[in-house]
């Protein structure tokens, strides 16, 4: 069979500067609010103007969509662009396909051990969960590396197959078989997406509970799910087809058109599934609706960034992400363990007056922003000295 990777693998590239901007630009995103979240509500109460904004920075409580709900979207959209590159590379080496395969499966284990150590951080024991979306992004590594040795057609009917199996999984639902804890967000056939309803919260109650626990699970806060690794999995396919558009031989202008072209017409099928009522466009259970939306988001922000750093050039102006996207998965998990170290020491050494300068409603702005400093900082010390954290 043709790997559509392979045959390019003789020719090596340059970096996919675009990539590493989209992924700095996401990834600082966090590390400038990981420290204290909620930084934008303060700001909001002491000026209406910006709530409409503030409202951005948190996920849609349900039904919709805001700017931080295409984060992990993003994330798992990039793994996808990038394995193209990474698969191609290895094989430049001399990688044979047992090794790339071994590699593939220890990574997609340690994404998935790594995103259950980050969500245990500060906890008296082990919390097993599988929603992170490193954990999500290990549970689909393996299947997305065998995707990206099949031909394109196969990796277009495996993305739709994975989310018309999802709606039907949960269309088809009994709400006979629905457990405690569910919120009535829908009636009628959208029920079956209530939260903490369908087969999503279903095997949750089955699967965490097989794991050591302080007490049973019964829901999850946030409303998420393990079996988001599924549809989200979509996801990642459609950043393989991106990175293998971006890796082939056609002219910059035809990779735009690809890009947005489809990424426009994704979008708007999934907005078409929402307002016909074929399924609603939730994140928190990544509806066919929601991976449709945002994974034509994510085509679109690619070529936007593909169009002004690769295409035109326009490369310093994103310096900061450039640095912060060589080195993602350090930048993550320095959010999820130093952050709160580092917000401790600042307010130990230097109070909190420093924080209030411009105000008490833009203290946990002004705390989030020298966090997110300190640790662009150490990403831009591991980036000159090359130290690249790499599973």
């Amino acid at each position: 069979m043709t790997d559509p990777i392979a045959e390019t693998a003789a020719a090596a590239p340059p970096r996919l500067a675009s990539l590493d901007a989209y992924r700095g630009f996401t990834m600082l995103a966090l590390a400038l609010t990981a420290a204290r979240w909620g930084w934008q509500e303060p700001i909001a109460e002491a000026h209406a103007w910006f709530r409409p904004l503030a409202d951005q920075f948190e996920h849609a409580a349900w039904r919709g969509l805001t700017l931080w709900d295409l984060i992990q979207p993003s994330f798992m959209f990039m793994v996808g662009v990038a394995v193209p590159y990474s698969y191609a590379s290895r094989k430049r080496r001399g990688a044979s396909d047992g090794a790339l395969a071994a590699h593939a499966a220890w990574r997609a284990l340690l994404l998935v051990l790594l995103g259950v150590f980050l969500r245990s951080v500060g906890r008296d024991q082990t919390n097993w969960t599988f929603e992170d979306v490193v954990t999500q992004i290990g549970l689909g590594y393996l299947p997305l590396f065998w995707l990206a040795t099949r031909t394109q057609r196969t990796q277009v009917v495996a993305a739709a197959s994975l989310l018309l199996a999802t709606w039907l999984g949960y269309a088809l639902w009994p709400r006979a078989w629905d457990g405690p804890g569910v919120v009535e967000h829908f009636a009628g056939f959208w029920a079956a997406w209530n939260e903490h309803a369908g087969p999503g919260a279903a095997l949750d109650r089955w699967l965490l509970n097989l794991f050591p626990r302080p007490e049973p699970f019964v829901t999850n806060d946030g409303g998420y799910y393990t079996l988001n690794f599924v549809p989200s999995l979509a996801t990642m396919v459609l950043g393989l087809l991106a990175g293998q558009k971006l890796r082939s031989e056609e002219t910059s202008s035809a990779k735009l058109v690809w890009l947005f072209g489809w990424g426009a017409a994704l979008a708007a099928l999934g907005l078409a599934m929402d307002l016909t009522g074929l399924c609603p466009l939730v994140k928190k259970n990544w509806t066919p609706a929601f991976g449709l939306v945002s994974g034509g988001l994510c085509l679109a922000i690619l070529g936007a960034f593909y169009g002004l750093v690769d295409v035109a050039g326009w490369r310093r102006w994103t310096w900061p992400a450039q640095v912060v996207g060589r080195n993602p998965l350090a930048v993550y998990i320095m959010t999820w363990t130093l952050a709160g170290w580092l917000l401790a020491n600042l307010t130990t050494h230097f109070g909190e007056k420093p924080f209030a300068l411009f105000g008490e409603p833009y203290a946990l702005l002004l705390q989030n922003l020298a966090v997110g400093g300190l640790i662009g900082l150490i990403a831009w010390w591991l980036d000159r000295n090359r130290v690249y954290v790499r599973l």
